[in-house]
């Protein structure tokens, strides 16, 4: 589709925006929010006919790119079939996506529950865990991001739980293994491994084994850097949750459905959690949807006793037949191996040859189309291109490297000092190389920061 200037219009969506939409995690007089005219494919445009490249993927979700037709047409019919239903009822749709996803989660993996989106996943996950169990707390790692719900924001390891953390959500925190900025002063990533799950299993021991209903860890954890885990962590991580019966809970909102090159992350690392949240990409973000894939013995629990839980839009009609066309699409045009490809020949070649010329980038990591690279002051000492958490002048830097991706037609997803590469998983070669020339251009603005 070609874009059509339309400034009055986009003025006016613009103010009915600003007189009446509270964003999230915004101070709202602080923030200009661009007004988007339409989308299709990897691009989205604006009412001045300007097109971006999405390297966001909207928030890490157009896992197929947007406006997908046979999406759009399967929502259009189930529309006019049956809109919406109860959930205690049998559904075709809902039961359909019930089986396409149990079809490609790993092991026993095989009862799903519905959810609106990621946060409530976990909400529910943590839940299952806690009853399963009869234990009250559950571990997450600093550096993660598990969702804005109270339960959920309070296991996330960012700034963004500071605000609502009540010290009283039985959430306790450990350090994951992260060689780049390591907290174990490992030199490889065996070391870096091996530390990790001591310093794990030394906190389940302090905090009490018996207490400890849940470890919950992003398989590849997203927002907070695209730290892929080294080898036999995750595994291990499995090995300390049988000895003390802890409940392995993985969370695969971000990573999941084709965004790693796999339909799970956890397919890379062999590994089978008890449970597994998941959203975005299960449904290309097009209407609402995540959910838990529960194992046999999880679910036993909840055999002959109810399950005190529920949502009035849980597998919701619309968004599950979302789902079942948009798994169908992906399996149909080879988009989790196309994304697998892509990210092995083209992305990760690139992203190196940038950390070559650029001092600015200090890594480089990730798979498939799940990338982030680390911007830093000086790459010998490692210091990052603004401070944690900046804002106001101390976040000029990052700013000023968005700034300048946007005005070469691209939009990226920047979070503290981290650019994360993650367009959708259908991209085109083309269209990616044009992304990462953008990127190129935008990294030498970073470098005038740099020491």
């Amino acid at each position: 589709m070609t874009p059509q200037p339309n400034p009055q219009a986009g003025a006016a969506v613009k103010a009915a925006d600003r007189a009446h939409v509270f964003h999230s995690w915004s101070a709202q007089e602080l923030i200009d929010p661009l007004a988007v005219a339409g989308a299709e494919g990897s691009y989205f445009w604006d009412y001045e006919g300007k097109r971006y490249l999405d390297l966001a993927s909207g928030l890490v979700y157009t896992n197929i790119g947007y406006q997908h037709p046979k999406v759009v047409a399967a929502i259009q019919e189930q529309a006019a079939r049956m809109t919406t239903f109860a959930p205690a009822f049998a559904v075709e749709a809902r039961s359909e996506a019930a089986r396409l996803i149990a079809e490609r989660t790993p092991g026993d993996l095989d009862k799903i529950f519905f959810t609106n989106g990621g946060a409530d996943a976990v909400e529910h996950a943590v839940r299952m865990a806690r009853l399963h169990t009869g234990r009250p707390k559950v571990l997450s790692a600093y550096r993660s991001y598990h969702g804005g719900t109270q339960q959920a924001v309070n296991l996330t390891g960012d700034p963004r739980r500071w605000a609502s953390d009540s010290g009283t959500a039985g959430a306790v925190h450990f350090w994951a293994p992260f060689l780049y900025r390591s907290r174990f002063y490992a030199e490889t990533e065996e070391q870096e491994c091996a530390r990790a799950l001591e310093h794990l299993e030394t906190t389940i021991a302090f905090e009490g084994p018996g207490t400890v209903a849940a470890i919950i860890l992003e398989t590849i954890p997203g927002t907070a850097g695209i730290m892929t885990p080294p080898a036999g962590y995750l595994a291990g991580v499995r090995e300390i949750c049988d000895k003390y019966g802890i409940v392995f809970v993985l969370d695969e909102v971000m990573a999941g459905f084709g965004r790693t090159g796999t339909w799970f992350a956890a397919d890379l690392y062999d590994v089978v959690p008890d449970l597994m949240t998941f959203a975005k990409g299960v449904n290309s973000g097009y209407v609402p949807l995540g959910g838990v894939a529960i194992s046999a013995r999880i679910a036993e629990t909840f055999a002959e006793r109810p399950y005190p839980g529920g949502l009035t839009y849980s597998g919701h009609p619309l968004a599950c037949a979302a789902a079942v066309a948009t798994i169908n699409v992906m399996a149909e045009e080879g988009i989790v191996e196309h994304a697998a490809r892509l990210g092995a020949e083209v992305v990760e070649p690139a992203l190196r040859e940038l950390a070559e010329r650029h001092p600015s980038v200090g890594d480089v990591r990730g798979t498939g189309m799940f990338w982030a690279l680390e911007l830093v002051k000086n790459r010998e000492t490692r210091e990052p291109l603004v401070p944690y958490n900046a804002t106001g002048q101390a976040a000029t830097p990052m700013n000023a490297f968005a700034a300048c991706a946007k005005a070469h037609g691209v939009w990226p997803f920047v979070n503290m000092n981290r650019t994360h590469v993650v367009p959708p998983c259908n991209i085109s070669e083309a269209e990616l190389k044009e992304g990462l020339a953008a990127l190129d251009t935008a990294l030498s603005v970073a470098d005038e920061y740099t020491e």
